[in-house]
């Protein structure tokens, strides 16, 4: 009887693991939200790390989050690193592409509590009186990241922080 519980636990796992295995090698999360603001002030907000505390969606999840600051005050080659509790850890974004007023490209290395290089896009749209703002994520998913991902909705989880944010922004830009 144990036998057979070990067999059945080990094709389980045989079967979860191969499952994992076949998972993209690649992923990528996006939302997108109308703002009615030019897209000269969006970016402004996006292209500034010090203008982030406005809107990020992560900026009220430590109170005593240590941000520093390095490299020029916005645009390509500006960098913020934070260092926060368990639920913010430890990590760092460099705008690596700054194209205004359309287009800011973060590399994002995120060190704790889970180890993570992405890439963060934001892309402007002008749309008559308002402006479409696509905001995406993506990377090499390890497999560590597509393990999660079997028990973990991400997209949903990252998605809704997304929302968040993006509702933040539209409320700073069309203030």
């Amino acid at each position: 009887m144990i036998k057979r519980i070990a067999l059945i636990v080990v094709a389980a796992l045989i079967a979860v693991l191969a499952y994992v295995a076949l998972q993209p090698p690649s992923f990528r999360l996006e939302r997108e939200a109308s703002i009615q603001a030019p897209p000269e002030t969006i970016f402004a907000l996006i292209s500034d790390f010090h203008r982030w505390s406005v809107w990020s969606p992560w900026e009220e999840t430590d109170p005593n989050l240590k941000r520093t600051y390095s490299g020029p005050d916005s645009g390509q080659g500006a960098v913020y690193a934070w260092e926060g509790n368990e639920e913010m850890g430890e990590g760092r974004m460099e705008i690596i592409e700054a194209t205004s007023p359309s287009r800011v490209v973060i590399k994002l290395d995120i060190l704790e509590p889970f180890e993570g290089h992405n890439t963060a896009e934001f892309t402007l749209r002008p749309e008559g009186n308002s402006t479409r703002v696509n905001w995406a994520m993506y990377g090499r998913n390890t497999f560590m990241g597509k393990l999660m991902s079997v028990f973990i909705d991400i997209d949903s989880m990252v998605g809704k922080q997304f929302e968040a944010g993006l509702a933040a922004l539209k409320r700073a830009a069309e203030g």
